[in-house]
């Protein structure tokens, strides 16, 4: 039993991460790539299917909403690989920019940075001697490491990569996109509004299911929000589609 808590301590060989929890080690660049494979394929998948959904609210010309469908998925595409890359370098260069500066005051301040990191610990519960020793010996292993994961939530070796996320983005956007695409293509003019909703429907619903698995969080909570947001992204579209249609 320890003697602090009452609690009985762990055997040694039980010491460790659990295989099915989320630990720090790659995580980071896990979250990254998911957040951005699943918006890229949310929005390809609601987006084009917007679009699609209009077009065939206001026409039954296939050659319309082949154009329209085409357009979309491809300044979409582009335009979700742009704007990923530009985000994730913004994050980037300010990680690298806050891992340098805890570069320079470890070389500069090294006594003061150690007092630093142990208060932190100090903070986190430890007395101040145990926590001392914590810092002292997480320095000698990996002083960078140490205090960039406890000052800043930064780990040096899995910083996001905006060539990764801008590549996933776009080629997750074009696979949804394709989606409500070929769906609305292929089936006959009186279904192809019903056939692409279900169809669109089915894949929020995995969609957000995904992301709910590989990020720990509610399944049900996602696939609401994927589902509902898409739904009212279609019914809105369609309802334009209509208007517009008629008046022309």
């Amino acid at each position: 039993m320890s003697e602090s808590s009452g609690m009985p301590a762990p055997a040694v060989d039980d010491i460790g991460p659990h295989e099915d929890e989320p630990h720090q080690e790659g995580f980071n660049n896990r979250l990254n790539w998911l957040r951005a494979g699943v918006l890229g394929a949310n929005d390809g998948i609601v987006s084009v299917a917007g679009i699609v959904l209009g077009v065939a609210g206001a026409t039954t010309d296939r050659t319309a909403i082949v154009i329209a469908g085409i357009a979309g998925l491809v300044a979409g595409a582009m335009s979700m690989a742009a704007g990923e890359y530009v985000s994730v370098s913004t994050q980037r260069d300010s990680e690298e920019a806050l891992l340098a500066k805890e570069r320079r005051e470890l070389r500069e301040d090294p006594e003061d940075e150690l007092a630093e990191l142990a208060g932190i610990y100090v903070d986190k519960g430890l007395e101040s001697d145990l926590a001392l020793e914590v810092a002292r010996q997480l320095t000698a292993k990996d002083a960078l490491g140490a205090h960039a994961e406890a000052e800043l939530g930064i780990d040096p070796d899995d910083l996001t990569s905006p060539w990764k996320a801008a590549v996933v983005s776009m080629v997750a956007f074009t696979l949804g996109a394709l989606l409500p695409l070929l769906t609305i293509l292929l089936v006959t003019a009186d279904l192809r509004v019903a056939v692409t909703v279900v169809a669109v429907v089915l894949a929020l619903v995995l969609t957000g299911w995904l992301s709910a698995r590989f990020g720990y969080g509610s399944p049900s909570r996602a696939v609401l929000r994927n589902v509902v947001g898409g739904l009212i992204a279609m019914a809105v579209t369609y309802g334009i589609g209509q208007l517009v249609g008629a008046q022309v």
